[in-house]
């Protein structure tokens, strides 16, 4: 699976990030509560894959639930360009709407029943094992 260089940032530009992903990487859409009142949109990315560029200081961190998550928040924009989910504790999720256009074009769409958290991963370990 080829990779391409891909660009992001928060929505001053104060947080920049570049990772590397399939050009048509798959984007996940999830119905919890925060990335539904949030719109967020999950690109999935190896740790190892991405890379800041500036910024890393001007975030803010957010935990809830469980705490295992760590949504990451620009301190003078507000924006949540990516965080650390619990479901893939190794990777990054990117927000496809902190992406700078051009070279990422998703062409499948996972949903994932956020709402059902534990019962969804459970079903989506299972189908990959």
């Amino acid at each position: 699976m080829d990779k391409t260089e891909h660009h992001g940032s928060c929505h001053c530009g104060a947080v920049q990030f570049e990772f590397r992903a399939p050009a048509d990487a798959p984007v996940t859409v999830c119905n919890c509560s925060i990335c539904n009142m949030s719109g967020y949109l999950h690109i999935f990315v190896p740790k190892a894959d991405l890379d800041f560029t500036r910024g890393q200081d001007q975030l803010t961190q957010y935990r809830f639930g469980t705490q295992r998550a760590v949504h990451m928040f620009c301190k003078i924009c507000g924006i949540k360009p990516l965080y650390q989910p619990r479901s893939h504790p190794d990777q990054w999720s990117v927000n496809l709407h902190c992406v700078i256009s051009g070279t990422l074009t998703p062409k499948t769409r996972i949903a994932f029943d956020g709402q059902n958290w534990e019962q969804s991963i459970e079903e989506l370990r299972a189908k990959t094992s």
